[in-house]
C-alpha cells in the first residue's frame, strides 16, 4: 500500500505548462537586460531572491540539514550549476532565444555520453546512434550561414557540458532530500556568485531593478511547478510534453525580439529534438 496519489496526468502537464510559461518569462527578461549587466550579477540576483522564498521551507525541514553526507558532491554540484547558469544568462542574451532552446536538448545525450565514460553505465547501439544524430543536427543548426561565430555561442557549449555534468553529480546525490537539494543549489548559487557579481557589478538602471528580481520570482516559482507537474504526472509523457518549449521559444523570439528561424536551423533542430525524443520515449530494454 502507498500513501502517493495517483497519476493525473492532465494536472502533471498543466503544471508543466506552468513551468515552461516561468521559465520562458525569466529567459526573455534575462535577454531583453542582459547586454547591460554582467552574467554573474543576474545569477547573483536570481538565487538571492530564489533563497529568499525557500528559506520558511528550509527552516520547517531543518532537521534534513544534520550531518549531510557527502558535501563534497554538494560542492562540485554547485560549482557546476553555477558555472552553468552565468553560461546561461551570457549565452541567452547573445543568441536566438529558439536556438538556446533547441541546443539545450542535447544535455540528455550529452549526459549519457558522459555517464558512459564516467559512470560506466552500459549504453545501447540505438542511443549511439542518436547522439550521432543529436550532433549532426548541431552542425546543421549552428553551421555557417545559420549563427555567426560569438562567444555566446562558446558559452552555449559551456551550458550544455557542465549542465550535463550536473546531472551526473546529481545523480551520485540522488539519496539526499529534495530540500537539500534546493537549498544547496540556492544557497550555493549566491555564495558563489556573489564575488563575482561584486568584482563586476553594473549600477542597476532606472525600471530595470524589478524585471532583474522576477527573474528570481519566475525560475524559483518554475522550479516548484516542475516538482509538482512530476508529483502528479508519469515521467514518460511530461517528457515528451517538455518539447513543446521550443514552440514556446520560437514564437516569444518572433514576436518579441523579431528572431526568424531560418530553413537550416529548423532541419537540425529537428534532428536534435527528433534524436532526443527517441531516447527518452523508447524503453531501455528496446535498446
Amino acid at each position: 500500500m502507498t500513501d502517493a496519489p495517483p497519476r493525473d496526468n492532465l494536472k502533471g502537464g498543466l503544471w508543466l505548462i506552468a513551468d515552461m510559461s516561468l521559465n520562458i518569462w525569466a529567459l526573455s527578461i534575462v535577454k531583453a537586460l542582459g547586454l547591460g549587466y554582467a552574467a554573474s550579477q543576474i545569477v547573483f540576483l536570481r538565487a538571492a531572491v530564489g533563497l529568499v522564498l525557500i528559506a520558511p521551507l528550509i527552516w520547517q525541514h531543518r532537521a534534513a540539514f544534520r550531518a549531510v553526507p557527502d558535501l563534497p558532491f554538494h560542492a562540485l554540484r554547485v560549482a557546476l550549476s553555477v558555472v552553468t547558469l552565468t553560461a546561461s544568462f551570457f549565452a541567452i542574451a547573445r543568441v536566438p532565444l529558439a536556438l538556446f532552446t533547441a541546443m539545450n536538448f542535447t544535455r540528455p545525450l550529452v549526459t549519457m555520453v558522459m555517464a558512459a565514460f564516467l559512470l560506466r553505465e552500459v549504453i545501447g547501439p540505438r542511443r549511439w546512434v542518436a547522439a550521432g544524430v543529436a550532433l549532426v543536427g548541431v552542425v546543421i543548426a549552428v553551421g555557417p550561414g545559420v549563427v555567426a561565430p560569438s562567444w555566446g555561442l562558446a558559452a552555449l557549449g559551456i551550458v550544455i557540458l557542465a549542465g550535463s555534468g550536473a546531472v551526473i553529480v546529481t545523480r551520485r546525490l540522488r539519496a539526499a532530500p529534495e530540500i537539500v537539494l534546493m537549498a544547496f543549489y540556492t544557497g550555493g548559487l549566491v555564495l558563489f556568485s556573489a564575488p563575482l557579481a561584486a568584482a563586476g557589478w553594473v549600477p542597476i538602471g532606472p525600471g530595470h531593478l524589478l524585471p532583474l528580481l522576477l527573474v528570481g520570482v519566475f525560475a524559483q516559482s518554475a522550479q516548484f511547478c516542475f516538482l509538482r507537474a512530476h508529483f502528479h504526472g508519469e515521467a514518460g509523457l511530461l517528457s515528451v510534453l517538455s518539447y513543446l518549449s521550443l514552440i514556446l521559444s520560437v514564437t516569444v523570439g518572433y514576436a518579441v525580439f523579431g528572431e526568424v528561424p531560418t530553413p537550416s536551423f529548423w532541419l537540425g533542430a529537428a534532428l536534435v529534438t527528433g534524436a532526443a525524443l527517441w531516447v527518452t520515449i523508447r524503453r531501455p530494454a528496446s535498446r
